[in-house]
């Protein structure tokens, strides 16, 4: 049904210019993680306050709010599908939630990230969890007030997860990993039993690996799985991310260890996984709801699915193994089936982002369990890293020793990301979901066989990328693979991979 009137234009304008907003944030945002001087925190923390407050004052506008109820009745009649009826039911979602929040206390969660995020950064490299402690109780308390004015469906926690993954609850959560915790332990203790048993020595993985020839190889990978450097640029930063400031610029970040380029190489396919989906987003469409993300669930399907689908696979290294054995000749000891042995090396580990498939679950649902207790009154922020350790020790039968390889090794908290973890789980899930689906298509399943990746990057243009927000994720994922998420494929994956 074409629109009659120009409201729903005019409320797309009204995005657009608080998109650019947002788009100012995220740049510096970005610069504050990997070139703003430390004494530069205290001035960006308002910079980023200012802005958060100014995007916020437009989007709770009379204006913004009567365009709204506009664009409502123009698009009354227009079919579910239309992606006007479908930016415009987002609008609303957007707007009502905004709306319950004072610009003061945007102003003041913005503030308190930029303090938090340097805070972290230094308490992480110090291993000091009480350098990070009074920031951390200051985003937690934040972050309960804005959920308990967002309003959860069953528990404050649901409306934080639910700003990440639209429509989930802490309780749907609770009862996919429960069921799940089983069988993913199961599998990690028999494929951490093999890996012992035949992986090579950890050490023989290990070299010389200058930073610069990671770099090299890093940026040739990320180019072969499509990430358009014209369009985007590679960065250092302590914890790896992606960021997506707008058409043509899209930012990967990455860290190095000079004995080991496949811990850069494979933060770098994760966040390239991020950056293909924020480049094959429609430009025509930025600024829109239906030019943006759908999800973080569907977001880290992506990551997870360059990384560990692709990047852990045997057509993946017989392509690409003979490069890095010239990058780095140590590797030539090692034949192409013991590397691989190694590159999918289980074990259980500290760090989450070096963790391998067949444990990192066992990380996501630790931190999703503190999370919610924190969130309940259960748990107070001082008493996290006893209660870490504690968990830890029950998941992985060690205890971390020092902070920053227990409770400061993520930067989510930081930046007030409660609610977020749980995603990478569902992440995995889709990815599995998602590329089982994709390689039925007989060109998709022969470009994967010889390490060439168009033909599964165009397929994910069209039925991930494009369609941004118009589709939620359990739509999204039927549209595309014919069923709502389910566990069957990802547990087929792990004991194919490992067992």
């Amino acid at each position: 049904m074409p629109l009659s009137t120009s409201s729903y234009d005019q409320l797309c304008q009204a995005a657009r210019d608080i998109n650019l907003l947002q788009s100012a944030s995220a740049v510096l945002g970005w610069d504050q993680e990997t070139f703003m001087p430390p004494k530069g925190i205290e001035h960006r923390s308002r910079i980023l306050a200012h802005l958060s407050g100014e995007a916020h004052e437009r989007l709770t506008s009379k204006r913004f709010g009567k365009l709204l109820e506009q664009a409502e009745v123009e698009t009354k009649r227009a079919a579910e599908t239309s992606v006007a009826k479908s930016n415009v039911t987002q609008w609303r979602r957007e707007f009502d939630r905004a709306t319950k929040l004072s610009k003061k206390l945007v102003e003041e969660n913005s503030k308190a990230i930029s303090l938090g995020q340097a805070a972290w950064a230094k308490a992480r490299s110090e291993s000091n969890f009480a350098g990070f402690a009074p920031h951390l109780e200051k985003l937690v308390g934040l972050s309960q007030e804005i959920a308990e004015r967002w309003g959860g469906k069953n528990e404050p926690y649901d409306a934080l997860l639910d700003q990440h993954e639209r429509d989930c609850t802490a309780e749907e959560i609770d009862k996919l990993f429960t069921a799940l915790r089983p069988h993913v332990a199961k599998i990690a203790q028999e494929a951490v039993a093999k890996s012992k048993a035949e992986a090579p020595p950890e050490k023989a993985m290990l070299g010389n690996c200058p930073v610069e020839k990671q770099q090299t190889l890093n940026r040739e990978v990320a180019e072969s799985l499509g990430f358009d450097f014209e369009a985007g640029r590679i960065d250092t930063t302590a914890h790896p991310f992606c960021s997506g400031f707008g058409p043509g610029d899209v930012r990967l970040t990455t860290r190095y260890d000079e004995r080991d380029f496949l811990s850069s190489l494979f933060g770098v396919m994760h966040e390239a996984g991020h950056g293909l989906y924020e480049q094959g987003l429609q430009e025509k469409e930025w600024g829109l709801p239906s030019g943006a993300a759908v999800s973080l669930g569907i977001h880290e399907s992506q990551s997870r699915l360059w990384e560990n689908h692709v990047g852990r696979s045997r057509a993946f290294w017989e392509k690409w193994y003979p490069r890095a054995t010239s990058l780095f000749p140590h590797l030539k000891k090692l034949t192409l089936d013991q590397f691989l042995l190694g590159v999918n090396r289980a074990e259980f580990s500290f760090i989450r982002v070096e963790a391998d498939e067949a444990t990192y679950d066992l990380h996501i649902m630790l931190r999703f369990a503190l999370e919610r207790r924190l969130f309940s009154g259960a748990l107070k922020v001082s008493e996290l890293p006893d209660a870490w350790n504690a968990e830890f020790e029950k998941s992985f039968g060690r205890t971390p020793p020092d902070d920053r390889r227990g409770c400061l090794q993520d930067i989510h908290w930081s930046m007030g990301g409660f609610g977020y973890f749980p995603t990478y789980t569902l992440g995995n899930l889709n990815a599995a979901q998602l590329f089982s689906a994709a390689i039925k298509k007989a060109s998709i399943r022969k470009g994967a066989d010889k390490g060439e990746y168009a033909p599964l990057l165009g397929w994910l243009r069209e039925n991930v990328h494009a369609p941004g927000s118009t589709l939620s994720p359990a739509q999204l994922m039927e549209h595309a693979t014919g069923k709502t998420t389910s566990t069957a494929p990802y547990l087929k994956h792990l004991k194919t991979r490992f067992l």
